[in-house]
């Protein structure tokens, strides 16, 4: 991306303009009630995940013009961007080794699973379209709008860090509608800013593809919504700790190994001759 493009943009203006468009939604959110719907979010945040592509479009018309929100959107797909190929296989694996970890951690510390569980296998195809539309209105905006320019003025981890903040405090709304407590959102706080560090590494490292942050949050939450649960038990909401605790080990490698000013150092990487 343009240098000069990068300096048109406010993250701040953007987080604003998310957030005011998502008001309407949030308020929505105590009146209208569907149950059913995967990891039990409530219906309006099938508008809600939608609004930072919506900001991110907006702000980019009046930054670049038309074309440049097209240039945006054409993001979605920037999947010949890695120049590597081989960071699509943690991009497409991690997150069934974040969620096998979660379960092997559960079990090590004696934590009650669900004495009978099943994966429904044929809804998966159809989760993982929901998702990664979902995935799209999100990432064009946190990723292919507002990362760059945070990362410029500031470290990877940190840039990391404070949007993974800022897109908690988005779900902040959502999460007291479904009667979370506030023990459960600070684990969840500190979880979620874990994993954002990691897609901002998945990101630095594919070249900044957007695509493969999108197919790495849709793949997230499908192995989310298919982790093994029954009706009244379900362990990633009843063992916040144990989850999220995961994500931030996770998180502190890569940061460790791939160095927090860029994310994109491996430390044992070979010279170049």
């Amino acid at each position: 991306m343009k240098a000069c493009t990068l300096s048109k943009r406010s993250s701040l203006k953007f987080f604003i303009l998310t957030f005011a468009l998502a008001t309407p939604f949030w308020m929505l959110n105590l009146v209208v009630k569907v149950e059913g719907l995967p990891l039990n979010i409530p219906v309006t945040d099938l508008m809600l995940a939608f609004m930072p592509l919506t900001a991110a479009a907006i702000l980019v018309c009046r930054e670049e013009g038309l074309s440049g929100a097209k240039r945006l959107l054409k993001r979605v797909f920037d999947y010949k961007r890695p120049k590597n190929k081989i960071w699509y296989v943690p991009t497409v694996l991690l997150s069934f080794l974040l969620f096998s970890l979660i379960y092997g951690a559960m079990l090590i510390l004696g934590r009650p699973l669900p004495a009978k569980t099943q994966i429904p296998f044929q809804k998966i195809p159809f989760l993982f379209v929901l998702f990664f539309a979902l995935a799209v209105g999100e990432e064009i905006g946190w990723t292919g709008y507002a990362i760059d320019p945070m990362q410029k003025r500031w470290s990877s981890l940190k840039a990391a860090t404070v949007l993974g903040l800022v897109t908690m405090i988005g779900h902040y709304p959502s999460m007291i509608v479904q009667g979370r407590g506030l023990k459960w959102i600070a684990w969840s706080t500190f979880g979620i800013t874990a994993l954002r560090v990691v897609m901002v590494w998945l990101y630095n490292n594919t070249g900044k593809s957007v695509f493969a942050v999108i197919l790495f949050h849709a793949i997230h939450n499908v192995c989310r919504a298919t982790f093994p649960a029954d009706k009244t038990h379900n362990p990633l909401v009843d063992y916040p700790d144990v989850h999220y605790s995961v994500f931030a080990i996770v998180a502190v490698i890569v940061a460790f190994l791939w160095g927090p000013d860029t994310l994109a150092q491996f430390r044992y990487a070979r010279p170049s001759v």
